[in-house]
Formats: structure tokens, sequence, C-alpha cells
């Protein structure tokens, strides 16, 4: 019987390397705010990483295309129902975070007999101004990140989702440093572009452990744009359609940034 707990404990640390194992190899997604709005934006070749959830809300997803599925229709039943016996002014990530996909995910991933989710997500409410768009990343186990102020920490008007803590936390350096919630499309598509690379340079073997040169982001930028395509969305600010959200083609961002 005393056994019984310290088994439970490893079980679910073995189940944690085994995940993070397994999402290693996610490619990055970079989510910044700008003047008109929020984009959502990563390259390459294979799969849907972006989506839209529900008028002011969208996600991004690495992980098994499975479960990405699974849990983004469970985002959107989750959303239209509270529109739904409410009204779609009602709907507010934090409760669908906080109430369903959190509870569903830490239960999943505690359920050592059952298969967890294999995906992160991280999700993004635009607001009237960029200090109100809010930024929300979901693990596999539950935990929920915010962009909110904290007695330790100011407001973040971007967000970052990789497959490696290391690989999210030099893009979110790249980010505090040279984005500006103030900046127009055109310098939040080449922020983003250049986010996404900091965290590619990140991950496998050949890894980056600090933030490497901006000349050097620039060269792998555009050895990656070279040979993947790349998808982004936005969530728009002053759209007067009930659904803010707008997909972007690989076109319209290659034109926008004269690539």
């Amino acid at each position: 019987m005393i056994e019984e707990p310290y088994r439970w404990v490893e079980a679910i640390a073995n189940r944690r390397e085994y995940i993070e194992t397994q999402l290693a190899s996610g490619n990055p997604i970079a989510a910044v705010s700008f003047r008109d709005g929020i984009l959502f934006l990563t390259v390459g070749r294979t799969g849907q990483k972006i989506f839209e959830v529900y008028n002011r809300i969208a996600m991004g997803a690495i992980g098994h295309p499975g479960d990405i599925e699974r849990l983004r229709m469970a985002a959107i039943e989750v959303a239209s129902t509270e529109g739904f016996t409410r009204s779609a002014a009602d709907v507010s990530l934090r409760r669908m975070a906080h109430y369903s996909l959190s509870p569903a995910l830490k239960t999943a991933f505690e359920q050592i007999y059952g298969a967890p989710y294999l995906a992160r997500l991280l999700f993004a409410e635009v607001g009237a101004t960029p200090e109100e768009d809010l930024f929300m990343r979901v693990e596999y186990d539950g935990a929920i990140a915010t962009n909110g102020a904290t007695l330790s920490q100011r407001h973040q008007d971007y967000a970052a989702l990789s497959g490696t803590r290391q690989s999210s936390d030099l893009m979110e350096s790249y980010l505090k440093s040279e984005h500006k919630p103030e900046s127009d499309f055109k310098s939040a598509l080449t922020t983003a572009l250049d986010a996404w690379s900091v965290g590619h340079m990140a991950l496998g073997p050949e890894a980056v452990k600090e933030l490497p040169e901006k000349s050097a982001v620039v060269k792998h930028r555009q050895e990656q744009l070279g040979t993947a395509g790349v998808e982004a969305g936005i969530l728009e600010r002053e759209s007067k359609a009930a659904i803010r959200y707008r997909a972007l083609s690989d076109e319209d961002v290659r034109s926008t940034i004269g690539v």
C-alpha cells in the first residue's frame, strides 16, 4: 500500500518525459499584437497549425494532429454553447480555458491507464486595444500561462509556442526586445517571422542555446522561406463582422514583406 503513491508519481514522471519527447520537434508558432489586431504565424511544409475558434478567439497548436483536432473541436463546442445559451459577447477565453480545456487535459494526463493528449496549445483573444489582447498557453497537463500583468511581470503583447521550453523562451526573449504593439502589419509580419526563426534555430541536435545574432536570424529565415510555406492568420481589431479571424495565404505574406 505504501508503494502505491510512489508508483503513481513515477508513472506521471515517465508520462511527462514521454510527452515532452514527442513534442520536442514541434514547429514554433509566434503570435503578436499589432495596431490592427493579433497575428498568428508559423512556417512549415505540412499540416495546419493555426485555427479559428470563435469570433474574437483563435488558436495555434503543435502535437499529434488527431489530438489537436479533438481539442480544437472541444474549444469550438464550449465557445458555441456559451454563445448560444448566453450571448456571443459572453464567450471568454479565460472561461473556456480555465473551466473546460484545462480540467479535461489535466484529467487525461493523470489517468495513467488512458492515453494523454499529445498537444500544446496557444490561444489569443483580440481586444479593443493591444493592451486588452489576451494570450494564453495551455499545456498537455492542463497548466495555463497567460500574458497578463502580475506583481512580477508586465503585460506582454506577444506569445510563443514551440516544442521545447528553451525554444519558447528564446522566442519570447526576442519578441520582448524587438516587438512593438503599435507596429503596422508589415513590421509585425517581419518580427513574427524572425521570432519563428529564433525558435526553429533552437530545436534539433544543433540547437542554439542563446539568442543568435540578427544577421543569423535573417539568414535562417530566408533559407527556410525558400523551401517552406508561411501559414498565418489575423484576428482583426476593428472589423464590423462578428467573426474577426481572417486566414492569410502564403502569397499574401510574401507580397507584404517583398519575398
